[in-house]
Parts: C-alpha cells; sequence; structure tokens
C-alpha cells in the first residue's frame, strides 16, 4: 500500500510538471517550462514522459545540448526496459543533434543487452611487443564502435584489420566514413556484420594514402552500426524459434 502510494504521489508530481511546462509554452517561455520539467527530474529521473517532453522542448526552442543529453538519458532507460529500437532511435538523434557525442557506449550496451552470447570474455590482454603507428587495442577492452568512433572523428582513411580467436575481418575508411568491410567471405555490410560479431582478440588500423571503392552506402557509420544491430537482433530470435 505504501509502494503504491508512493508511486501515485510520483505520478502527480509528472503530470503537474508537464501541464506547468505546457503552461509555460502557451505563454511563450520555453525557458521557464525546461526549468520545470529539470526541476522535476531531480525527483523523477527515469520519467519517460518528463525526458521525452524536454527533448521536445529542447529541440523546438533550438537547445541541441540539453536535447542531446535527454536523448542520451532516455536511450539508458529504454536499453534497461528492453526497447531497444527506441534506443536506437535516441542514440542516432543525439548524435545528429550533437555530432562530438561519443555513443559508442549505448551501442555497445544495446548489443549486450540484445546479443550476451556476443559479450566478451574477460580475459587478459596478450602482449604481442608489436607497435602500431596509428591505431591499436584489444577487443575485450575496447570495442569496434569505440574504434569506428575514433576514426570517424579523426576522419582517417585506411584499413581496421581485427584478429579474433576464431573470426578476422577488414573495415575500410575513406575520411573516417565506413565504405567496406569483409570478413568469413563476405563483403559489404553482410561482411559489417561478420565484423561486430567478433568481440575477442585484437585491432589495428592502417593509413592509407589512397582512398578504396565504395560498396556501402550507408548515410554515415552511426545508421550503419543501428542498422547492423537490428540484423543481429532479428537472426537471433529467428534462431531461438
Amino acid at each position: 500500500m505504501v509502494n503504491s502510494r508512493s508511486e501515485s504521489e510520483h505520478v502527480s508530481e509528472v503530470d503537474t510538471a508537464i501541464l506547468d511546462a505546457e503552461l509555460f509554452i502557451k505563454y511563450k517561455a520555453p525557458e521557464k517550462a525546461m526549468e520545470r520539467l529539470r526541476t522535476a527530474l531531480e525527483s523523477n529521473p527515469r520519467s519517460i514522459p518528463l525526458r521525452e517532453r524536454l527533448r521536445e522542448i529542447s529541440i523546438t526552442s533550438k537547445h541541441t545540448d540539453e536535447a542531446a543529453r535527454q536523448c542520451l538519458g532516455l536511450a539508458s532507460i529504454y536499453i534497461a526496459r528492453e526497447d531497444f529500437n527506441t534506443a536506437h532511435e535516441r542514440l542516432l538523434e543525439a548524435k545528429q543533434l550533437d555530432p562530438r557525442i561519443n555513443i559508442a557506449g549505448g551501442l555497445e550496451a544495446i548489443r549486450r543487452a540484445r546479443r550476451p552470447d556476443l559479450s566478451p570474455a574477460a580475459t587478459p590482454a596478450e602482449s604481442t611487443g608489436r607497435t602500431y603507428a596509428t591505431l591499436a587495442g584489444d577487443l575485450a577492452a575496447i570495442s569496434v564502435f569505440d574504434a569506428v568512433q575514433v576514426l570517424e572523428n579523426a576522419k582517417l582513411t585506411g584499413e581496421l584489420l581485427l584478429t579474433g580467436d576464431s573470426k578476422t575481418g577488414r573495415v575500410f575508411f575513406n575520411e573516417g566514413r565506413i565504405v567496406d568491410a569483409e570478413s568469413a567471405g563476405e563483403k559489404g555490410e553482410a561482411g559489417f556484420r561478420r565484423i561486430v560479431e567478433i568481440t575477442n582478440g585484437s585491432f589495428e588500423f592502417q593509413k592509407s594514402v589512397d582512398t578504396f571503392p565504395v560498396t556501402i552506402q550507408a548515410p554515415s557509420n552511426t545508421n550503419l552500426i543501428l542498422d547492423t544491430l537490428r540484423l543481429l537482433d532479428e537472426s537471433s530470435l529467428e534462431g531461438g524459434d
């Protein structure tokens, strides 16, 4: 009974805050509306209605930083609720609102939640004694999404080689944009799907003076990753039927 009363009080607080915000919007005071919603979020941090309304008002009033923050917060909540499609949408929106945002952590969280079988094993990195001129790392510590983000931000052209326990793959970049991939005998988007499944091993990037032929025509690296995660999820569901 106590829990039920507490939940109803929180619902009432959320509804009141949203109604207040709508009133401020009616009188053309978006700053006050946003402040009212932020105040309500302090005691209701996981309220989707509050965050969604704050996100909408922030976008309309050109407060893109606030909108991006709310998108990231919403993505985290949607992942916890296993609403992965909406989480995808909010991550992509956050990236579009602020290209500086690194959403690799969110993408990795979705992949692990959807496909726990692809989670990397907690094994220590092996030292090979090799040095790399541009970028290299251990996939158990740094995901392929993080590597892609770094290469995209640096606008590098070259080849990312991934070496896993049982798979290898290559991703080709032109000025930070993924243009091709190959793994397990498949190329293009099918090859990139195989790449995403490599979660153990190492990666290294080699710069190239020449650009590569464009096989993958995705609007952006983020779109490609999100579409690939969806396909992996659909494949997992079909396999479970």
